[in-house]
């Protein structure tokens, strides 16, 4: 048996090797209900706390909290006037409550504090917000896009050319010269930003111990730390269940400090803050819109001889994030002539961040479809169009992929799909329903993080504790994580106890970039290494290693890339405009699946994501007054049941030994990042109207 950090027992496993499947050690909590999460964890007499947001884009406000504090149960408010002051803040998103500055609608400039939720709420409700208001920016126009950032998102280059794209152009049998748009979108995740907070006296003074609900500890405890004058060893974050992120608890957001911040007002009374689903789409992050300029240049036999793709979205002038929404074409196809860029227009908004497949996704949807408007101006097979234009070596760096294998991926789900070639628009009528067939290529980096430690000790039964401060975010890496374990140790599961989502354990990297596995399986396999080397393959009770991971996880020379071949069958109503998902099949190429039902699970809802993203998501700002008004479940739109019919994800067995000891590389992402360029495309081979922009809407077909 093994335990969480809660104390709760988890489910024993029968002994079994890495690869094959195995029900998720963490199952009979989630679905019983007894897994705590944040604001769940017991504590001994707390506080409640409410976040009350700025009115208004850009000024400067003031704060009235006698009617609150008048009210019954309201503990205290704290504003701009009389919050704990912070040190050395660099990142302005984290300006909390220092002035009264406003740089965003529903920025924080207030926290109330109540013995119990209905009356912060209350109180809340009752706090009085006025200030000067300044004209601000808030509406995103393509032309208006024209800083170059530094970099993008993850490090890369913000520009890149290879050739001569324009001369490619000039020469060409046939060009495809469109832009594609994706909308504002924001991560939803079932359990919403939230933390418990608690200020003690130490041995060496104050210590702050949370409990929050973050894809990583050791970041919060990294950005938290300084902020509040504290060393990082005054700081204790545990985080053992999370009700999932896409990407928007990868980084600390003003929520997690605010309920640091309440509690230090309140020294040895724990306080509690869950964000409402409201001040989600204000405060965590989002992704932005993007539009994407795109040139494909080909010869008649649909050889690309040139790719260029412009991207352009705005930013928040507090902070800057670009998205690297060009990036993913640079290794897509082959073509010696290619043209990317970035741009960006700084506007006051709210402060845009990773969400699920970062630039990926939007990137992905604008190449994949103009690469279907390109098979249709040859007459082509959209899928022997992309045999023509593989490639064995990145064609951005020149290395070798460690394993590409896109076409078996085509290959294969042409043949589980049915696949039979393009279709003429219109030509599948099924009663209202015109029905059409789409295919689009996925992809995402096989990515390592540096950084990561992990501790392999020998306990007293001859059972092993390994520990790392990993997060299982929802995506099975208390299971996955064991089972690296026990395979690196050469023994049953049921003989490792996995310690992870503490911050006090040795350092992981955050639970992002579908790299957790593999940064955290590689420290986990070398400590394991190092007790045997150490111990001998018998080690005695207490016996232990702490080793790090290698900063380089031996991918020099290599492009470790994930592919996959995605397929959709929709159906148009005709009278209506209804768009319907009828069936999706993705066949992908990941290197080693450690755990097949804990991969399925995340292939699976990654797709079904990417339908969410193709149907139905898109958050709408109100430029009058810069806050978005669709933030509820009601108005901002995900899939439901109904709308999730036939979902199929498989994958290619295979090994990537160049990646990391596993074979594996990560599979969180690239579900989502082929769909919604699939079905754009099957809604052209249905009724004739070519989309380029999300979501499909009826109104697009009517």
């Amino acid at each position: 048996m093994s335990t969480d950090d809660s104390g709760e027992r988890l489910a024993p496993l029968t002994p079994s090797e890495m690869g094959r499947d195995v029900a998720r050690d963490d199952a009979r909590l989630k679905v019983t209900g007894t897994a705590p999460y944040a604001v769940e964890h017991p504590v001994e007499d707390p506080l409640y706390a409410v976040l009350v947001g700025a009115p208004f884009a850009l000024g400067s406000v003031t704060v009235d909290a006698s009617e609150a504090l008048a009210a019954p149960g309201v503990h205290s408010v704290v504003d701009h006037t009389n919050a704990p002051r912070l040190e050395g803040v660099d990142d302005l998103e984290m300006d909390l409550l220092q002035s009264g500055r406003v740089d965003y609608h529903g920025q924080v400039v207030a926290i109330v504090l109540g013995e119990s939720l209905a009356a912060a709420r209350h109180g809340a409700h009752l706090v009085r917000v006025d200030g000067a208001q300044r004209e601000a920016a808030t509406r995103f126009e393509i032309g208006q896009a024209r800083r170059k950032p530094d970099e993008v998102n993850a490090g890369f280059p913000t520009d890149s050319e290879t050739g001569d794209f324009d001369a490619a152009v000039a020469q060409a049998a046939t060009t495809v010269q469109q832009t594609y748009v994706t909308p504002l979108e924001h991560n939803n995740p079932m359990e919403p930003h939230a933390a418990t907070a608690t200020w003690r006296e130490g041995r060496d003074g104050p210590v702050l111990e949370m409990t929050v609900s973050t894809q990583s500890a050791p970041g919060v405890v990294s950005t938290l730390a300084p902020l509040l004058g504290l060393e990082p060893e005054q700081v204790r974050v545990r985080a053992p269940h999370v009700g999932g992120g896409f990407g928007s608890k990868g980084l600390p957001h003003p929520p997690d400090l605010a309920a640091a911040m309440a509690a230090r007002t309140v020294p040895g009374r724990p306080v509690r803050l869950a964000v409402t689903r409201q001040q989600m789409f204000a405060l965590t992050g989002y992704r932005s819109i993007t539009a994407s300029q795109m040139r494909l240049a080909a010869q008649e036999d649909g050889i690309l001889t040139g790719i260029e793709h412009a991207s352009f979205t705005p930013s928040s002038r507090v902070k800057e994030y670009a998205e690297q929404t060009s990036v993913s074409t640079r290794s897509l196809y082959a073509a010696p002539n290619r043209r990317t860029s970035h741009r960006l227009q700084d506007l006051d908004v709210a402060i845009p961040s990773w969400m699920r497949a970062p630039g990926v996704f939007p990137g992905v949807f604008a190449h994949e479809v103009a690469m279907d408007e390109l098979a249709v101006d040859l007459g082509m097979d959209p899928v022997e169009l992309r045999r023509r234009n593989d490639t064995d070596v990145d064609p951005d760096s020149g290395d070798p992929f460690s394993e590409r294998r896109l076409l078996e991926c085509f290959d294969r789900g042409a043949e589980l799909f049915g696949w039979s070639g393009p279709q003429e628009p219109r030509s599948r009528v099924e009663g209202d329903w015109l029905l059409g067939s789409g295919v689009a290529t996925a992809t995402y980096p096989g990515e390592s993080m540096p950084g990561n430690q992990a501790c392999v000790t020998v306990l007293d039964d001859g059972r092993y504790e390994v520990s790392i401060a990993a997060t299982d975010i929802g995506t099975g890496a208390w299971t996955v994580l064991r089972l690296v374990a026990a395979d690196a140790l050469g023994v049953p599961r049921d003989q490792v106890e996995m310690r992870i989502g503490d911050s006090s354990l040795p350092p992981a990297s955050v639970a992002g970039g579908s790299a957790g596995t593999s940064s955290w399986g590689t420290a986990i396999t070398g400590a394991a290494r190092a007790l045997h080397e150490k111990f001998g393959t018998d080690p005695a009770a207490g016996s232990s290693v702490t080793t790090p991971a290698p900063d380089d996880p031996g991918e020099e020379g290599y492009v470790t890339q994930s592919y996959g071949a995605v397929f959709a069958e929709v159906g148009v109503h005709r009278w209506t405009g209804v768009v319907r998902a009828r069936r999706l099949l993705g066949v992908y190429s990941a290197g080693r699946v450690l755990n097949p039902r804990g991969a399925r699970s995340q292939l699976v809802g990654g797709m079904v994501m990417g339908l969410g993203a193709a149907l139905h998501e898109e958050s709408v700002r109100d430029p009058r007054f810069g806050h978005v008004v669709t933030q509820d479940l009601a108005s901002y739109h995900v899939p439901a049941h109904a709308d999730v019919l036939d979902v199929e994800a498989h994958w290619l067995q295979g090994r990537d030994d160049v990646m990391n000891p596993m074979g594996s590389r990560g599979i969180g992402e690239i579900g989502i990042t082929g769909v919604a360029p699939a079905i754009v495309n099957a809604a052209y081979a249905a009724t004739g109207v070519r989309v380029r922009e999300l979501p499909l809407t009826p109104d697009h077909f009517l």
